[in-house]
């Protein structure tokens, strides 16, 4: 995250937005009156569906057994998931 004051965003807002939504940083703007965070659409919708998914019971400990199978070897191969002659 890349921490500006709001004078400095202000004078390079045109930048900032063009690395927002080009390269996908995240921006901490500083004001005395409150700090905001700027982010491209993208990114935050992104952030949106991500809190969606966890949101749901179960969810995260279903990825994090995934995980571990994958990292134990419990997998079965492509071929034989999606054979189409079976």
């Amino acid at each position: 995250m890349i921490n500006l004051t709001a004078t400095k965003a202000r004078s390079k807002l045109f930048e900032i937005i063009k690395d927002a939504v080009n390269k996908h940083k995240i921006f901490h703007i500083r004001h005395k009156q409150g700090d905001v965070v700027l982010l491209s659409e993208e990114e935050y919708e992104s952030l949106q569906e991500t809190l969606n998914l966890l949101s749901i019971p179960g969810f995260r400990e279903s990825i994090s057994r995934s995980v571990r199978n994958i990292e134990e070897g419990e997998v079965y191969p492509f071929e034989e998931v999606f054979n189409k002659d079976q």
